[in-house]
């Protein structure tokens, strides 16, 4: 246990221990520049002074065009330009689906296998249109639970607004 302290007390000794920097001009001698440090001071500038340079760093990178030249990141030009051309390319195969509908009721009109009465375009274009799926429109019965204690909090809501009218007019 002694030894440890003896070594802490060495440590703490030699961290806190004044030294003195000097730069001299190697001609003359003469002191150009004079600094008293300690080794714990050397140790806590130098790690804020990394510090500081990390999180300005990050921040460049993160804040600026500069990302873009990191592996995974894209611009968000690029990004906006994928979006809309993916949209466009949506509308485009949905007109490319009703025009081959509408050829091919053309087709079987002039093949003569419908009648030329019962040809309608926007018959056509409706039947290559997908239905809307068929939505589970029952409530549950947490659902059921809930609207009950509304109805019922609703209620004694109403019921005090009533006692509170019947008061005021009893005092007029």
């Amino acid at each position: 246990m002694s030894e440890k302290r003896l070594k802490r007390k060495k440590l703490q000794k030699k961290l806190f221990t004044k030294n003195r920097l000097v730069i001299l001009n190697e001609d003359t001698f003469e002191e150009i520049f004079s600094l008293k440090l300690t080794l714990m001071n050397v140790f806590v500038v130098a790690t804020l002074g990394a510090i500081i340079l990390i999180s300005i760093t990050t921040f460049i990178i993160a804040f600026t065009p500069l990302r873009e030249y990191i592996p995974g990141y894209s611009s968000s030009k690029l990004k906006r330009d994928a979006t809309e051309l993916s949209l466009k390319s949506d509308s485009l195969i949905e007109a490319l689906k009703k025009n081959e509908a509408y050829i091919q009721s053309i087709q079987k009109v002039l093949n003569g296998q419908l009648e030329y009465a019962k040809f309608n375009k926007d018959s056509i274009l409706n039947l290559n249109e997908e239905p809307a799926p068929q939505l589970k429109m029952t409530a549950s019965e947490e659902e059921l639970k809930l609207r009950e204690q509304v109805d019922a909090a609703e209620k004694a809501a109403t019921q005090l607004a009533k006692e509170k009218q019947q008061t005021t007019k009893k005092r007029k």
